[in-house]
């Protein structure tokens, strides 16, 4: 990246991937501490999936709001408040698989929490970062969720084994605090888009005002400030919008259903310790920051070359990660052996995050003005995906058992990941016929 006036948007890049990778380090943690838990304390398959989506319900109720909060009063602000918030959450929870009324109020205040942060994001770049910068620049924040995945699948379960799942919640509560300090302490608003010298860096018309307001000149000379309307009604009945949201919620299906329950796949389906696994656990979520990485420079080549246009470029991008990981995902109940399905599910996570490039990066392509709101409709759908996919798995695992399928069998789990394959297949063709590059919103 070339340095020009703005020097700090690289500051804010680095941060926004830092945070990403701290929330989903918590993500994980969660997951992993409370299988755990759960295991030593005879919970069944159905209420551990119950208590593991709750998240996602307090996370799903606060995307459109953590848009317009992020649209109004700034997205520094409110990813502040927002990470602040869950830390607090996390620091007093106790870990008790029996408790389970505490555990569904704690698991709904973070994901309330947590739901403000992804639309502050995008709010954040669509304010700092020029469009030949966005792909990348959005590549390597997301790609910062895989990272803490992969780093958070490799640490914390010896942190499990030697300290007790507790001492996993402490720990991201820490990460949390430490990372509140530093965008407390580097992260700023950027120069109002009246600004020449914001202009003449490519910022353009496409940064958003601090506060929402936009300054107008009336024909005698003076200026006047005006709240804009957000076009709920058009972003509502827009199919490019559409075309991001069923992507976004195929994406989070096959994401949450293997960050979830693979640890479970791996326990029961083919009898190996995660403990036993080493290294080699971390790599799917590896592969995703690689290949996130690699989507976004491949994007941002073809469209500031010149060699293919950005309808054309999301649209391959996307049809290319969600086709091989739609046949990963279809192929992985077929491997018995952990390096097998640690090779299938590299595959299909990789490829998945190849084609962020294509849906992900789309909010700031149709409407960079409301990129925080637009990604806050499309993170809902996600968020959706989480409850419904990691629900639904744990309900389909208790119903094999009570048809008599053995769990530890292979084959007893080829519907759960059936059912992101053939999303993934339908979500690409939506997204090739209703998708644009093309700027729709003023």
């Amino acid at each position: 990246m070339k340095i020009s006036y703005f020097p700090n948007r690289y500051v804010i890049v680095i941060l926004t991937f830092i945070c990403t990778c701290v929330c989903y380090i918590e993500r994980v943690g969660f997951s992993i501490a409370y299988t755990a838990a759960a295991d030593a304390a005879g919970i069944n398959q159905s209420s551990k999936g119950m208590i593991l989506s709750t998240f996602y319900y307090g996370y799903a109720c606060s995307q459109v709001p953590g848009g317009w909060a992020a649209q109004k009063i700034g997205g520094r602000r409110v990813l502040l408040l927002s990470f602040v918030l869950w830390s607090l959450t996390c620091s007093f929870i106790p870990l008790d698989p029996n408790r389970v009324t505490i555990l569904v109020i704690a698991r709904l205040l973070v994901g309330v929490a947590q739901g403000f942060i992804f639309p502050s994001i995008h709010t954040v770049l669509a304010q700092w970062v020029p469009p030949h910068e966005r792909s990348r620049s959005v590549s390597l924040t997301t790609s910062g969720m895989y990272f803490g995945a992969a780093v958070g699948t490799l640490l914390l379960p010896s942190l499990v084994t030697f300290r007790g799942p507790q001492s996993v919640f402490l720990t991201e509560a820490a990460l949390g605090a430490l990372w509140s300090l530093l965008w407390y302490k580097y992260a700023s608003d950027p120069p109002r888009s009246d600004n020449p010298k914001a202009t003449a860096a490519g910022f353009g018309d496409s940064l958003l005002p601090i506060e929402g307001n936009e300054r107008r000149k009336a024909a005698n000379g003076v200026y006047s400030i005006r709240t804009p309307k957000i076009p709920w009604k058009r972003i509502v009945l827009s199919s490019p919008i559409w075309a991001i949201v069923i992507n976004n919620f195929t994406f989070h299906y096959g994401l949450y259903v293997l960050m979830n329950w693979l640890p479970t796949y791996f326990e029961l389906g083919l009898q190996h310790s995660l403990q036993e696994m080493g290294s080699s656990k971390m790599i799917p979520y590896l592969n995703m920051f690689i290949f996130s990485n690699i989507g976004g420079v491949i994007a941002d080549h073809l469209i500031t070359q010149r060699i293919l246009s950005v309808t054309i470029t999301r649209k391959l991008l996307n049809t290319v990660g969600f086709i091989v990981a739609s046949f990963a995902l279809m192929a992985l109940p077929l491997f018995t052996s952990a390096d097998g399905v640690v090779f299938c599910s590299s595959v299909a996570l990789g490829f998945l995050a190849l084609g962020r490039a294509g849906f992900a990066v789309n909010h700031m392509d149709v409407a960079p003005r409301y990129a925080g709101i637009i990604m806050g409709v499309s993170n809902t759908a996600g968020t959706l995906a989480g409850i419904v996919g990691v629900d639904l798995t744990g309900r389909l695992l208790e119903a094999g058992k009570a048809a008599q399928l053995d769990l530890t069998n292979p084959d007893s789990w080829r519907a759960v990941f059936f059912i992101p394959g053939s999303l993934c297949i339908l979500s690409s063709l939506v997204f090739l016929l209703l998708s644009t590059g093309e700027r729709i919103f003023d």
